[in-house]
């Protein structure tokens, strides 16, 4: 999916997110220092779109608005992990080998895993 935040500005930021849920509640993890979470803290407001893996959206995809949460509690990022690992298999589980890999040599911020939380409705 194709995750809109806004900048202080109101200008967008768009960036592919593996998520999962339903019924207009979804969830993606993501690092704690990453741009998407720090302009999420200042401004809730999102939009999402269907693109494909490199985050191309199609013209005529549907936009769905709503807010996102930031949760960094262990519970709730465990839960969100479990939750994309079963939906996306040995993929998500190769990309958090890599983070981890990417973390024990010091090439992430040291900020830990936090779960974004999303209420959508068709725009």
């Amino acid at each position: 999916m194709s995750l809109t935040t806004f900048k202080r500005d109101g200008s967008p930021v768009s960036s592919a997110v593996w998520i999962t849920g339903a019924d207009g509640t979804y969830v993606f993890t993501t690092g704690g220092g990453a741009w998407k979470t720090k302009r999420l803290l200042r401004n809730p407001a999102v939009e999402v779109r269907v693109c494909d893996m490199r985050g191309r959206v199609e013209p005529s995809a549907t936009k769905y608005v709503g807010t996102g949460q930031v949760a960094s509690s262990p519970d709730t990022v465990a839960a969100a992990q479990r939750a994309l690992a079963a939906k996306y298999g040995w993929q998500f589980k190769a990309s958090q080998f890599v983070f981890g890999l990417r973390k024990r040599f010091g090439k992430e911020d040291g900020k830990e895993t936090v779960a974004i939380q999303l209420s959508l409705d068709a725009a």
